[in-house]
C-alpha cells in the first residue's frame, strides 16, 4: 500500500521536516506499507485562482504545479498529513495545496500528527474539517506531539526518554499507523 507523508508547511527553517522524517521512519517499519514523503515546498503552488471550483469543473485545466501536485497524491492509497499549527489552524500553504483537489483523497483514509501549542490540536481539528470536504476517511487516532524542539533531533530522531513512555508520542505514532494500515487495507478493498 503506498502511503504518502505530506509536509504541510513551506516555511524556511521550519521545524515541520523533523517530524515527518519521524512520521517516515516509523511508517517504514509497517510492513506493508510503500512510503513517500512528499513535501509541499515541492511544489511551489500559486495560490488557487481556478474561476470554478476543482471538483465542479468537468473541463478543469490546472497549471503545471497544480498538475505536478494532482499526480502526485492521486498516487497514494493513504496518507498522513504532518500539520504545524499556525494562529490555531493549519498553514496556508496546506489548505491551498488541498483546495486544489478534487477527487484524489476520495475514500482513501488520513491520519494526522500535529505539532504545536498543545501538540497542535487546533489544528489538527481544522484540518480533519477540510479534509472531510475531499471525501477523505479520517483516522481516529492521532498523533498531537508538543515540546517537539527538544524531543526530537534536526533527523528527526526521538529522544530516547520520550520514545519509552509507555503513552508517549512513539506510542501514539504507532498506534495511529496501525490503524492508518487497517483503514488503508479496508478502504483499498472497497474502492
Amino acid at each position: 500500500m503506498k502511503i504518502q507523508i505530506i509536509l504541510g508547511t513551506t516555511r524556511p527553517g521550519r521545524v515541520g521536516e523533523r517530524v515527518a522524517k519521524w512520521v517516515e521512519a516509523g511508517a517504514k517499519e509497517i510492513n506493508d506499507f510503500e512510503v513517500e514523503l512528499v513535501d509541499l515546498a515541492d511544489f511551489n503552488l500559486p495560490l488557487l485562482d481556478e474561476p470554478i471550483s476543482p471538483r465542479y469543473n468537468p473541463e478543469r485545466n490546472p497549471n503545471t504545479a497544480a498538475k505536478k501536485w494532482l499526480d502526485k497524491v492521486g498516487q497514494a492509497d493513504g496518507y498522513v498529513f504532518v500539520t504545524p499549527e499556525y494562529n490555531h489552524s493549519i498553514s496556508g500553504a496546506l489548505k491551498n495545496a488541498i483546495d486544489y483537489l478534487d477527487y484524489q483523497l476520495a475514500k482513501k483514509p488520513a491520519a494526522i500528527v500535529s505539532y504545536g501549542t498543545v501538540g497542535g490540536a487546533r489544528s489538527a481539528e481544522h484540518l480533519k474539517a477540510v479534509l472531510i470536504e475531499t471525501k477523505a476517511a479520517i483516522v481516529p487516532e492521532a498523533v498531537a506531539l508538543m515540546d517537539f524542539s527538544n524531543v526530537l533531533d534536526k533527523d528527526g530522531n526521538l529522544d530516547a526518554e520520550v520514545a519509552a513512555k509507555p503513552y508517549g508520542p512513539a506510542a501514539a505514532l504507532k498506534t495511529t499507523l496501525n490503524e492508518l494500515s487497517w483503514w488503508t487495507r479496508t478502504l483499498k478493498a472497497g474502492r
